[in-house]
């Protein structure tokens, strides 16, 4: 029998999808009304006095949006902004009241994702459910003029100046269907009115599509002891175990394979909180996983442990028109502020004014 995982990328209908219809139409139903609510002004939007990046999903499961955002952040340092980020903290402790990560901090508490994020960006990080009061709390305490949410992007209470959503270049959109015959949080159709759709290749790049990012793995680094790096070429060759908690682990267990690794695969649930029993392989020499997986086994971690490093490379297209829109952004952001001074000053001469006031 099929997994609801392998009936969301089925090429076809599968029985289950087609039992689970009318639940989508619900599901639909809902979310067509709460945007629409949004939409006209029932439901409140926020909106900040810097531009809002948000980075998210379309569908369920893993497309590389951590390491984008972390490649986004680079790219914005490189051009003279000072990003922060929001996020909600998947994996770890529920935060009603922000939390500000720290490096310290333990992916129980905060989620994998946010710590890699903080680890791998300097930037000020803040965590909540609710994203408004995430970015109240980091423009508080940071130093940001522009901010990126990692996901978000059916999270309508907070305002956006621009909208970029991940698609896995294998998988696409599945079978078309809504949560939960099928892997969509929203209608196909959402995908016309967002800014960048930027599909995670695989090192064959497809041509076809106009924004890419991929994955280069970089080195071996040890979970126990992090100044410890082996090149890929230089890494024993010995059968390897290799541990994958992620959204999409046989992305990771195919980039291992393309390495020349031979690999005895071992899937987890996403976010999956590891306890040394389950990766006791008495026999491993070598214990394999990824960046987000090892940040929750250091505490029990030998010498056998190491994660892939890898790095997101955006295709020139890409950050061609991404560097033209965050102009803009700014460009904008600059006209907006010139024109509230502009209307406050004249606003305050009209009221002191008894001559301009009588006119």
């Amino acid at each position: 029998m099929l997994s609801l995982t392998q009936t969301w990328y089925s090429k076809s209908i599968t029985p289950l999808a087609i039992l689970l219809m009318p639940f989508s139409w619900l599901f639909g139903l809902c979310a067509a009304l709460r945007r629409f609510f949004y939409r006209i002004g029932i439901f409140k939007t926020y909106h900040f006095n810097v531009p809002v990046i948000v980075v998210g999903n379309l569908t369920v499961g893993g497309t590389g949006k951590t390491p984008f955002v972390i490649e986004l952040v680079k790219i914005l340092k490189a051009n003279g902004f000072h990003p922060g980020i929001v996020s909600r903290g998947v994996g770890g402790k529920k935060h009603v009241i922000p939390h500000q990560v720290q490096v310290n901090d333990t992916p129980d508490r905060v989620g994998d994702e946010a710590l890699l994020l903080k680890r791998n960006t300097g930037c000020s990080v803040v965590i909540s459910v609710d994203r408004v009061a995430a970015v109240r709390e980091l423009l508080k305490h940071a130093n940001c003029n522009i901010v990126i949410s990692d996901d978000g992007l059916q999270h309508y209470r907070l305002g956006r100046k621009l909208e970029i959503v991940m698609m896995d270049g294998e998988r696409q959109v599945g079978n078309k269907q809504l949560l939960p015959a099928g892997p969509l949080r929203e209608p196909v159709s959402r995908l016309n009115t967002v800014d960048f759709v930027v599909t995670h290749v695989g090192n064959d790049k497809d041509n076809n599509v106009r924004y890419t990012m991929s994955l280069q793995p970089v080195e071996f680094v040890s979970v126990m002891d992090t100044q410890h790096r082996i090149p890929l070429t230089t890494f024993a060759r010995d059968t390897i175990h290799a541990v994958a908690g992620i959204g999409h682990p046989q992305r990771f267990f195919m980039t291992l394979k393309d390495a020349g690794f031979d690999i005895i695969p071992h899937v987890f649930p996403d976010h999956h909180a590891y306890q040394a029993n389950e990766l006791s392989f008495t026999e491993a020499k070598c214990i394999v996983m990824t960046e987000k997986d090892a940040v929750k086994c250091v505490s029990f971690a030998d010498e056998r442990y190491w994660y892939l490093s890898v790095t997101a490379k955006l295709n020139h297209q890409l950050q061609h028109d991404l560097l033209l829109k965050l102009k803009s952004l700014e460009d904008d952001h600059e006209y907006e502020k010139d024109f509230a001074m502009y209307t406050c000053r004249n606003s305050y001469r009209i009221q002191c004014d008894p001559i301009r006031k009588q006119k």
